[in-house]
């Protein structure tokens, strides 16, 4: 929990601090704010591995109450936590459609299938 790893140095500034630990200061003053929809870009990309899944059930908790916009290249990431998937190339909308739709078999568009299949992109 950050609290408990940095309540000893309140004193430094926030940039001082690692990466993740910003990471998670930045999202505690977004939620602080109570919003309805939280945008974020690349969520755990920084993550180390074993801290992946204790932010991956945050996000997942706080999707019960708001509406969380994950903007991400990161394929089996999108997979994992959407409930629907958008997926824009070259500034077009190709699909919008739930998640199991735009990864399975038949996605509105082709071009959905060859992108998450690594045919493309």
């Amino acid at each position: 929990m950050l609290w408990d790893e940095v309540k000893d140095r309140l004193e430094l500034l926030g940039t001082r601090l690692s990466g993740g630990q910003q990471q998670r200061l930045t999202l505690a003053r977004a939620l602080s704010l109570s919003p309805e929809i939280l945008c974020l870009d690349e969520f755990s990309i920084r993550h180390r591995p074993r801290d992946h899944d204790a932010h991956r059930g945050r996000a997942q908790a706080l999707r019960q109450s708001i509406t969380i916009v994950l903007v991400t290249n990161l394929v089996q990431q999108a997979r994992r936590l959407a409930d629907n998937t958008l997926f824009l190339w070259r500034g077009e909308i190709v699909e919008l459609s739930p998640t199991e739709v735009a990864f399975g078999d038949q996605p509105k568009d082709r071009r959905t299938y060859d992108y998450v299949n690594g045919i493309f992109g």
